[in-house]
C-alpha cells in the first residue's frame, strides 16, 4: 500500500510540525493576520488529501501565527486577480476552494481548530470545517462574503454552518457577514471551548494527543460516519453504521481493549 511520512512532507506556504502522531498545521504570515494565496490554498487541499495515505499522524490541528487565525483570501494576491478573471477562471477557483473542505471532511484524521483573533471568510470556513474548535475570548469569526458582495454561500457555508450553529443564526451570520464573538460562539455549539490566549495550544494539543492515543481506525470510521449520514435515513443509517462497528470489531484495538478490560489495564491503542 502506498504511504508516506508526514514529518518528510515540506509544505512552502505553511509550516508543519509532526510530533506523537499529531500533525500541527500553522498558517504564517502574521503581518496580514495570515491570508490565503492561491497557492496556500492548493497547498492546504493537498495536504489533507495526501493524509489518507499517511501512516505517522493520527490528528490535525490547525492554527494561525501571531495571534490571530486566518483573514480570509488575501486581498491583492486574489480579491484583486478574481476581478479580472473570465467566467472559467473563476470557477476553477471557487473549486479549487471547495476542495479543501471536500478534503478536510473526508481525510481519516480529526482534525481540530484552535483559533484565536481574526478568524474571518475563507478563515472561518477553515475553522467550520474542522470537527472541533478552541477558541480565545478574542476570536471574532465573520462569514464575510456579503461585504465584498459576494453570497453567503461560499465553500459549503450553507451546507454545514447551519448542522453545527442551527439555521436561523448562520442564516443572520450569511446574510450580514456580521461576527460571531467568542462567547456565542460557545453558547451556540460552534466552538467547543473558550480559553485564554496562553492556554488554547495547551487544550487544542490536550484534545488533540487523547484522541491520538485512541483507537485511530475507529475515530476514522466515526469522522467518515459523521460526514457521510447527513443525507442518509434513520434506517440507512442505522445500517451504515452496523457495517461500520462490525469492521471495527475485527480491529486488533477491539481486542487490546478488551483484554485490557479483563487485566484491569488501561489500553494501549496502536491504530489497527
Amino acid at each position: 500500500m502506498y504511504k508516506l511520512k508526514a514529518a518528510d512532507m515540506n509544505p512552502q506556504h505553511f509550516k508543519m510540525e509532526v510530533s506523537d502522531n499529531v500533525a500541527t498545521i500553522t498558517l504564517n504570515r502574521p503581518e496580514r493576520k495570515n491570508p490565503l494565496t492561491f497557492e496556500s490554498y492548493a497547498e492546504l487541499r493537498d495536504t489533507f488529501h495526501k493524509f489518507q495515505y499517511v501512516d505517522d499522524v493520527r490528528v490535525v490541528v490547525i492554527t494561525g501565527a501571531g495571534g490571530n487565525f486566518c483573514s480570509g483570501g488575501d486581498v491583492h494576491e486574489i480579491i484583486g486577480p478574481l476581478t479580472k478573471m473570465t467566467m472559467d477562471g473563476l470557477l476553477a477557483f471557487t473549486r479549487m476552494t471547495g476542495n479543501l473542505v471536500k478534503e478536510m471532511r473526508t481525510c481519516p484524521q480529526p482534525i481540530i481548530a484552535a483559533v484565536d483573533g481574526v478568524c474571518a471568510g475563507a478563515g472561518a470556513i477553515i475553522s467550520m470545517a474542522s470537527d472541533m474548535r478552541y477558541a480565545t475570548p478574542d476570536t471574532k469569526t465573520a462569514f464575510l462574503f456579503v461585504r465584498v458582495g459576494l453570497a453567503g454561500c461560499d465553500m459549503g457555508a450553507c451546507a454545514i454552518l447551519p448542522r453545527i450553529i442551527g439555521h436561523g443564526r448562520a442564516s443572520e451570520l450569511l446574510y450580514t457577514g456580521s461576527s460571531m464573538s467568542a462567547e456565542e460562539g460557545l453558547a451556540w455549539g460552534y466552538f467547543n471551548g473558550v480559553v485564554g490566549k496562553d492556554e488554547l495550544m495547551a487544550r487544542a494539543q490536550k484534545m488533540a494527543r487523547s484522541l491520538a492515543d485512541g483507537p485511530a481506525f475507529a475515530h476514522s470510521m466515526t469522522k467518515k460516519c459523521l460526514h457521510q449520514e447527513w443525507n442518509l435515513t434513520i434506517e440507512q443509517a442505522l445500517e451504515v453504521e452496523a457495517e461500520a462497528q462490525a469492521i471495527c470489531m475485527q480491529t486488533k484495538d477491539f481486542t487490546r481493549a478488551y483484554n485490557a478490560f479483563v487485566a484491569k489495564e488501561k489500553p494501549r491503542f496502536e491504530g489497527n
